[in-house]
C-alpha cells in the first residue's frame, strides 16, 4: 500500500513538472497546471474505478481518463493539440515506466522488467527525436509535436505486437489490446504523415 502511494506521489509531481516545462513558453501556469488537474484527476477516477470493476483493464481505463482530459483541456483553453499531446506523453511515459519497474520488482517479473526498459528506450527516442526533428528535411514546417506523435506511434506498434506474442503481461488484455493498440499506432502514424505534410 506504502509503495502504491509512493509511487504515485512521484509519477504526479514527475509529470507535473515536465507537463509545466514543455508547455511554460506558451502557456500561463494556471492553465498548464489547471489541465493538468482535469488529466490526473479523471486518471484517478478511472483507475479507481477499474481497480473495482475491470482490474485488467486499468492502462486502458487510465488511457481514457488522460484523454477525456486532454479533450477538456484543449476545448477549455483553446490549447494546440499536437504541442500539448507531446507534453502528455513526456509527462506520463515516466510514471509508466515507474510503475512497469515497480511491477518487475514486487513479482519478480522478467516481462515487466523487459516492458519498461522498452518504455525507458521510447523515453530515450523521443528526446533524441525532440532534439533533432528541426534538421529533418522531410519536416519542412518544423513545428512542436512530431516528436511525440512519432514515439506515440512506435509504442502502440511495439504494445500492439508484444501483447499478441504475450498477451497476460501486466496492462494487457489479451486479443483485444492488439487491436486497440494498432489501431492507435494507424492513427499516430497518419497524424505523423498529416505533419510531415503541413508548411
Amino acid at each position: 500500500m506504502i509503495e502504491n502511494i509512493l509511487i504515485s506521489l512521484s509519477g504526479i509531481l514527475v509529470s507535473l513538472f515536465i507537463f509545466w516545462k514543455k508547455l511554460k513558453e506558451d502557456y500561463t501556469s494556471g492553465i498548464i497546471f489547471t489541465s493538468s488537474f482535469y488529466m490526473l484527476s479523471l486518471l484517478g477516477i478511472a483507475l479507481v474505478l477499474s481497480r473495482f470493476f475491470f482490474p485488467l483493464w486499468w492502462f486502458w481505463s487510465g488511457f481514457l481518463g488522460v484523454s477525456l482530459g486532454f479533450g477538456i483541456s484543449l476545448i477549455r483553453f483553446n490549447l494546440r493539440f499536437y504541442e500539448t499531446l507531446e507534453a502528455t506523453f513526456a509527462a506520463l511515459s515516466p510514471w509508466l515506466a515507474l510503475v512497469l519497474l515497480a511491477d518487475s520488482v514486487r513479482n519478480a517479473s522478467l516481462i515487466s522488467f523487459l516492458a519498461f526498459f522498452m518504455v525507458l528506450l521510447l523515453i530515450t527516442f523521443y528526446y533524441f527525436l525532440d532534439s533533432q526533428y528541426k534538421n529533418f528535411h522531410w519536416y519542412k514546417s518544423g513545428r512542436v509535436g512530431i516528436s511525440g506523435v512519432i514515439t506515440l506511434a512506435l509504442f502502440f506498434l511495439l504494445r500492439g505486437v508484444i501483447s499478441t506474442f504475450f498477451p497476460f503481461v501486466i496492462s494487457f488484455v489479451g486479443k483485444y489490446d492488439a487491436v486497440f493498440s494498432a489501431a492507435l499506432a494507424f492513427l499516430f502514424f497518419l497524424l505523423t504523415y498529416k505533419l510531415s505534410k503541413s508548411e
